[in-house]
C-alpha cells in the first residue's frame, strides 16, 4: 500500500431526505429496498437500480426513474426488475440473490458496467454484467483473480464484495493502460470450510477486511469484453484506521474525478459481526471518504478520521439491520452532487455532497 503526506478531507455530506421505501403489498420488497446503483439512459434520465429484497432474503435488482423537483431528488417511479438470481451460480440450496449493485458508465466502452454480489452455493462472490440502456444486462460471469506468486495466495479462494470500477483508464503498476477496480476480499475461509480459519496474502499484517485495487488492460477488454472479469496486479489500498471503521471497511460508489484526484466514498464498520452470511444486529455502518492520486490511485492523499455520515436518524437506526449508512452511488444533478445510500438495510436515502467548510 503506497502512502503519502495527507491533507484534510475536503468534502462533507448533508442529508437531503429519503428517496425510496418498500412499496406496500409488493412481495419483492417485503424485506427492504437498499444499496442502489445509479445511471443515465441515452436521453439523460437518471435511474436508480435498487437492491430489492423479498421474503427469505432473496434479492433482485430493480429499475426506478428518479423524480427530481427543483434540482433535488425526492422520489422514484418503479419500472420493474432488471436482474434476478436465475443462474445456478447465483442460487444455493437455501439462499439466492443478486445483491448490492454498483454501476459505472465507462465512456471508452460505451457501456454501463455493473458489479454485483452473486449469493450462490458457496456464499457471496463478485460478478459483472454490462448494458447499453440500463434495462437489458449481459452477464459476463464471476470475477477471476490472476495468480500472483508474490502474494503466496490465490484470491479466488475468498468471498469478495463491495466491488466497483473506475470510469476512466488508469496506468497500472506495470505501465499498461488499464481499467481499475476496487474490491474487498473476505479472509475467513472458516466461513465455508470450518477449521481453515483466516488466511491473508504474504506481506499483509492486518487480517481485517480491507479495500484492494486490481487492474485489467484496456486493450484486452477492447478485444474481448469478457476480459472485464479477469483481474490482475492486486494491491492492498486501504485498511481500517479510524475508530468508526475498527472492524472492517469496504468500497462504496464508483470513484468520481474531482480537482484533487479521485473521490472515493466507502463504509466503515464497528460492533460485532456474528456470522458473515447472517443479517447483523450488533453493527454500526458509517460513511467515510478518501482522495486518491489522479495518476496513481494507490496513493491516498487524504482520508476521513471521523465519519462523513453516521446512523443518527430513525430511518438509519431502525430496520432490517439497524444502524446502517451505506453509500453506493454518486450523481450530479444541475451542478450539485448527491450521494445515494442504504438506510438500515430497509430504505434508500440521499445526501448532498459539498466541499467542506475551511
Amino acid at each position: 500500500m503506497t502512502m503519502t503526506t495527507r491533507t484534510a478531507f475536503p468534502y462533507a455530506l448533508t442529508r437531503a431526505g429519503v428517496i425510496m421505501t418498500p412499496e406496500d403489498g409488493n412481495a419483492l420488497e417485503a424485506e427492504g429496498v437498499l444499496n442502489p446503483a445509479t445511471g443515465h439512459n441515452a436521453d439523460g434520465t437518471l435511474y436508480l437500480l435498487p437492491r430489492m429484497v423479498a421474503t427469505g432474503n432473496v434479492s433482485r435488482v430493480g429499475l426506478a426513474r428518479v423524480v427530481i423537483e427543483n434540482g433535488i431528488p425526492i422520489g422514484v417511479k418503479r419500472e420493474g426488475i432488471v436482474l434476478e438470481p436465475d443462474r445456478g451460480w447465483e442460487r444455493g440450496a437455501n439462499n439466492s440473490g443478486v445483491e448490492d449493485p454498483r454501476v459505472t458508465f465507462i465512456p471508452q466502452l460505451g457501456l454501463h458496467v455493473m458489479t454485483y454480489v452473486a449469493y450462490g452455493p458457496l456464499g457471496p462472490r463478485t460478478a459483472i454484467a454490462t448494458s447499453v440502456d440500463l434495462r437489458e444486462w449481459t452477464r459476463l460471469g464471476p470475477a477471476l483473480f490472476d495468480y500472483d506468486d508474490a502474494l503466496d495466495m490465490d484470491l479466488n479462494l475468498f468471498h469478495n464484495k463491495d466491488t466497483v470500477f473506475f470510469p476512466e483508464p488508469i496506468t497500472a503498476p506495470d505501465g499498461v493502460e488499464s481499467f481499475a477496480v476496487l474490491h474487498r476480499p473476505m479472509w475467513d475461509l472458516g466461513e465455508i470450510r470450518p477449521g481453515e480459519g483466516i488466511r491473508v496474502p504474504a506481506g499483509v499484517d492486518d487480517v481485517r477486511q480491507s479495500i484492494w485495487i486490481s487492474y485489467i488492460p484496456v486493450a484486452e477488454v477492447v478485444a474481448d469484453i469478457r476480459a472485464l472479469v479477469r483481474w490482475g496486479q492486486h494491491t492492498l489500498l486501504a485498511a481500517p484506521e479510524a475508530p468508526f471503521e475498527e472492524v472492517k471497511i469496504g468500497g462504496g460508489p464508483p470513484p468520481v474525478r474531482v480537482d484533487e484526484g479521485w473521490l472515493v466514498l466507502y463504509h466503515g464498520v464497528t460492533g460485532v459481526i456474528n456470522n458473515a452470511f447472517a443479517q447483523q444486529q450488533n453493527v454500526n455502518y458509517s460513511a467515510g471518504g478518501m482522495i486518491l492520486d489522479a495518476l496513481d490511485p494507490r496513493v491516498i492523499l487524504s482520508r476521513t478520521s471521523e465519519p462523513l455520515l453516521a446512523a443518527e436518524t430513525e430511518d438509519e437506526r431502525s430496520g432490517i439491520v439497524p444502524n446502517v449508512v451505506f453509500p453506493t452511488a454518486i450523481e450530479e444533478i444541475d451542478g450539485q452532487k448527491y450521494v445515494f445510500y442504504g438506510m438500515a438495510d430497509s430504505k434508500i436515502g440521499v445526501a448532498r455532497l459539498d466541499r467542506a467548510a475551511s
